[in-house]
């Protein structure tokens, strides 16, 4: 079964006002458009375009709940999890995202923590909606960013501490070199990377100063660190050799953005990567990230936990976001695609929540049978959400067939088995692995 859906974009301050409309064909709102939510999250439910087939329902969530057998098939509808009861829920969210302007350092919990902080706060009686409340609902947030814009900027994971310590001894040279050197600023942040802990003791430390402390020595700091990467990129523009050039442009985009927000300085404790068009990463819990600009998909686990950690006026836990981060440096955590055929790329991370499957057809290969190429065909074991980026395509299932445009979407029920697409053209379908 195909059913159409459709939904608005999130208003989001950070949002772009023409990167979403462009990409889909339709008309700008006016607004900015940060995210189109394609699922049956209940902040934002898929609208299903003829309630008619869904016995009269008229959001995704509605028809889920009403008939989870028909539109989940009978392995999610009856499914077990280790949170206990749980009414049956589509376990992705497919979204279209574009931003502008930075969005906040955050983190997600694992399974387990998303559990217990969410009973611990219903035991406390903080309301779901509370400024200060960390867990809306007791799941975790993994999540895939595939970037469409030809470049997508983002922070994500820390860095190894040898090479933070590399970027604060550029900082240095460009302090010593400055007509007013300050170099206590630094040492403030150096002595604070010492020994194992390093990374945690020096977040702990700019989060709890820089947001309310008494020594002040975190506002210097981040003052001292936006001057000088300014210097940075000016020198870098004239020619000089600097090092770090990325990591200190970013540092100044930051401070426009978040003025004095100690984020600004933890962004050097993370790997700052530009997404080429077509590359995606995995974030999964504990990772540190935040997306600073660009046009992408997003296909996460359906849930609304997010633990922040700067560039934000937004409510931080420090204690439980140092317990929810992981503090162990990893390289860029791209997540390559499982190819199967020419065309049907698979991006599969280690949970079963979701995976995202890219369907790539150029008007050549609508002859495909002709000339001997694969048909495109993916083989369905969940239920399915495809989103047509460009062209047009026939899907054709077991049971059903629905013609796809750019700018349209379909939710796909499991029973449909092994589709073909047949045209030309760029579809993104977010199904369970």
């Amino acid at each position: 079964m195909f059913v159409g859906i459709s939904n608005t974009p999130r208003d989001y301050a950070w949002g772009s006002t023409t990167a979403i409309s462009g990409l889909l064909g339709t008309t700008p709102s006016g607004k900015p458009e940060a995210e189109l939510w394609l699922g049956a999250h209940p902040g934002s439910p898929s609208v299903i375009e003829d309630p008619s087939r869904t016995g009269g329902a008229r959001t995704l969530v509605d028809w889920i709940l009403a008939d989870p057998e028909r539109a989940l098939g009978s392995a999610l509808a009856e499914r077990e999890t280790d949170a206990g009861s749980v009414p049956p829920r589509l376990p992705f969210l497919l979204k279209v995202l574009a931003a502008a302007s930075p969005l906040s350092l955050q983190a997600h919990p694992t399974s387990e923590r998303a559990r217990t902080g969410f009973a611990l706060e219903n035991a406390a009686g903080v309301p779901i909606d509370a400024f200060d409340r960390n867990y809306r609902d007791q799941f975790h947030k993994p999540e895939i960013i595939f970037a469409l814009s030809e470049t997508f900027e983002a922070l994500c994971g820390f860095r190894e501490l040898g090479e933070v310590r590399r970027i604060v001894g550029e900082l240095r040279a460009l302090d010593a070199a400055s007509e007013n050197p300050q170099p206590g600023a630094l040492d403030a942040l150096e002595s604070r990377l010492l020994g194992d802990t390093g990374l945690r003791d020096t977040v702990d430390w700019l989060l709890r100063d820089g947001r309310g402390g008494d020594t002040g020595e975190v506002s210097w700091l981040v003052e001292r660190v936006v001057s000088l990467a300014k210097d940075a990129v000016y020198l870098a523009e004239g020619g000089a050799a600097i090092r770090f050039p990325l990591e200190l442009a970013t540092v100044r985009d930051l401070a426009v953005a978040y003025p004095g927000d100690p984020g600004i300085v933890i962004s050097l404790l993370t790997n700052r990567v530009s997404l080429k068009r077509g590359e995606a990463l995995y974030l999964p819990a504990g990772n540190i990230h935040a997306y600073l600009l660009g046009l992408g998909i997003e296909l996460m686990a359906a849930s609304d936990n997010v633990l922040r950690g700067g560039l934000t006026p937004k409510h931080i836990d420090v204690d439980e976001l140092l317990d929810v981060l992981a503090f162990s440096p990893v390289p860029v955590p791209y997540l390559a695609p499982i190819v199967h055929t020419p065309g049907v790329s698979e991006y599969r991370p280690d949970v079963d929540d979701f995976a995202l499957v890219h369907i790539e057809a150029s008007a050549a290969d609508a002859a495909a049978p002709a000339a001997g190429v694969p048909m495109r065909q993916f083989t369905l074991t969940g239920p399915g959400i495809a989103l047509c980026t460009a062209g047009g395509f026939l899907v054709a299932g077991a049971t059903a067939s629905v013609t796809l445009k750019r700018g349209e979407s379909v939710y796909i029920t499991p029973d449909e088995g092994t589709l073909t697409f047949a045209g030309a053209g760029d579809v993104f379908l977010a199904t369970t692995p």
